[in-house]
């Protein structure tokens, strides 16, 4: 495993599995102890890692992270999480076609198997609280239903931040159900009419959206459950911030009590999604894990979860900076506490 994570933490040609086993051989003669330079019995050990264990290892440590931060960090002494999607590329190989193929834009031969992630990212110490996975195409494959996925992962009190995907009646009340808040932006296919609903002040309204039609994916039972009537909460949103596409967009959201959110705060914890834009990034680039290198199913999984097993372990050692310097680790920079802990992986390991 400590090998495994050495490659997520270094890039390029030190991510071989020839150099992940060089490691291992100069942490052994450091301990003044031999070790077999052979990669064969190094993938052979590392294709016996149980998938299980390297997600509950990082997701563990992010939920443990999680309760430490003080309540200032905290959004109203909530735990939030931002949510997005992305896509990666990996080997083409025929099983990795198989469980991911190709988007149908690319000629066959001539592009790679492509898989879809969707993430959650705590606002407040930025590691990955959960992660699902699936292929890019086919049936429900979207972000919206891997989601879904993760919707079971969330405490009650908790807020998640999204973008317009996810802003749909049943979303909200599935969330809504489990104890969860939503803040999301307003699809673009509903529109918003402020005259009408229960008035907050300027551009901002209850209104009730109405249970729309059992979905295909949703069973029977499930549907009975969801209320005819759901609540929610529109806010009209201003952006003055150069580079930002739209002048103004509406905010849904199920924080109803406009004394405790104030419409100001809705729209100051929306604009933070844009975090986990920057947290995904640091996975893709910083980290290079924007194209996977294993060759099956099964191996590819692993590595991503080793991936942001390493990620969520850069976080901690940012979170455990941020406590000495009494600041949010998100003033603090990944790219430097990543190169300063690839720097000194050997001897870290060694004192810790």
């Amino acid at each position: 495993l400590w090998a495994f994570l050495s490659q997520a933490v270094f890039k390029g040609e030190h991510r071989s599995c020839v150099a992940a086993v060089a490691r291992v051989a100069v942490l052994m003669a450091a301990m003044h102890r031999r070790v077999s330079n052979d990669t064969a019995a190094y993938c052979r050990a590392r294709a016996r890692l149980p998938e299980t264990v390297i997600e509950r290892l990082a997701i563990g440590l992010a939920d443990r992270c999680e309760q430490t931060v003080p309540p200032q960090w905290l959004w109203h002494r909530r735990h939030v999480h931002l949510v997005d999607g992305t896509t990666l590329s990996m080997p083409d190989t025929p099983a990795n076609q198989a469980a991911w193929p190709q988007p149908r834009s690319q000629k066959k031969g001539l592009g790679f198997p492509l898989i879809r992630l969707v993430v959650l990212m705590s606002l407040a110490t930025g590691m990955t609280t959960g992660m699902a996975l699936g292929p890019y195409r086919g049936k429900r494959t979207g972000e919206t239903a891997l989601f879904r996925r993760l919707l079971g992962s969330l405490r009650p009190g908790d807020i998640f931040v999204a973008d317009r995907y996810m802003c749909s009646y049943f979303m909200l009340a599935l969330a809504k159900e489990k104890g969860v808040d939503a803040v999301v932006r307003q699809h673009q296919l509903r529109k918003t009419d402020f005259r009408r609903g229960k008035s907050l002040g300027k551009s901002d309204h209850l209104v009730q959206w109405k249970r729309p039609q059992r979905p295909e994916w949703m069973d029977r039972e499930t549907y009975r459950r969801m209320p005819e009537f759901l609540e929610v909460r529109e806010v009209r949103v201003h952006v003055d911030q150069p580079g930002f596409r739209a002048d103004s967009f509406v905010v849904v959201t199920t924080l109803t009590d406009q004394k405790t959110y104030p419409s100001t705060e809705i729209a100051a914890l929306y604009h933070k999604r844009w975090l986990v834009e920057l947290d995904i990034r640091a996975i893709k680039t910083n980290m290079g894990f924007d194209v996977l290198r294993c060759k099956s199913p099964e191996m590819i999984r692993k590595e991503l979860w080793t991936c942001f097993l390493a990620y969520n372990l850069i976080r901690k050692a940012m979170l455990e900076t941020a406590f000495s310097k009494a600041c949010s680790p998100r003033r603090l920079s990944f790219t430097a506490a990543m190169q300063e802990i690839g720097a000194g992986w050997t001897v870290v390991f060694l004192l810790g």
